[in-house]
C-alpha cells in the first residue's frame, strides 16, 4: 500500500473546549493546520472522546466508500519525542486507546497513521512499559505546557510538508 493512495485523513482528539489545549489533542491540531492549505484535502477531526474513535471512523469510511489502506490517523504519541513525528502502516496501538477503538471497530490494523511526538522523557529504560504507559495517562489530559507548544508546531509542520510532497 502507498500512502499517495490516501482518501482522507482524520485527526483523533477529544471534542470538548475543556481539552482543547491538551496533548491528546494534537491530532486536531494538526488537522486545523494542515486545512489551511490547499494541497491537503478530505480532512475530518472526530466528533466523539478519544477511546470511542473507532465508531466515528467506522461509520466515515462506510459513508465514503473509503477502504482502511485509503486513511490517514492522525494523533498524540507518548513513545515518541516531543517535536518529532512518524508516519507508519499496519502497526498495532501501542496502549493508545483511540486507535485501539480503530482497530477494533474496523477489524483491521491496515491504514496509514501520523503519530505526532509528546513524550516528555517518560521512557527511561528503568520503567517498565506499563509504568510508562501510567505516566503518560498522568498528562495527556493536561493543557500542553508553553515550552511544548512550538515544538508540537514544529512537527505538525514538518508532517505538512513531507505530506504536500506525496
Amino acid at each position: 500500500m502507498e500512502l499517495q493512495d490516501l482518501k482522507l485523513i482524520i485527526g483523533l482528539g477529544n471534542p470538548d473546549k475543556q481539552y482543547e489545549q491538551t496533548y491528546h489533542n494534537v491530532g486536531f491540531w494538526a488537522v486545523d493546520f494542515f486545512a489551511q492549505n490547499p494541497q491537503l484535502s478530505n480532512l475530518l477531526k472526530t466528533d466523539v472522546y478519544m477511546n470511542q474513535s473507532g465508531g466515528f471512523v467506522k461509520k466515515t469510511l462506510k459513508k465514503y466508500k473509503i477502504k482502511p489502506e485509503n486513511l490517514l490517523i492522525v494523533h498524540d504519541d507518548a513513545d515518541i519525542k516531543i517535536g518529532k513525528y512518524k508516519i507508519s502502516f499496519g502497526c498495532n496501538s501501542a496502549g493508545h486507546k483511540g486507535v485501539e477503538s480503530i482497530i477494533k471497530s474496523l477489524g483491521t490494523k491496515n491504514f496509514w497513521r501520523l503519530r505526532i511526538g509528546i513524550d516528555k522523557n517518560i521512557t527511561s529504560i528503568d520503567l517498565p512499559a506499563l509504568a510508562r504507559r501510567a505516566k503518560a495517562g498522568d498528562y495527556v489530559l493536561k493543557k500542553i505546557a508553553k515550552k511544548d507548544v512550538e515544538l508540537i508546531k514544529k512537527a505538525i509542520k514538518e508532517a505538512e510538508k513531507f505530506l504536500k510532497t506525496i
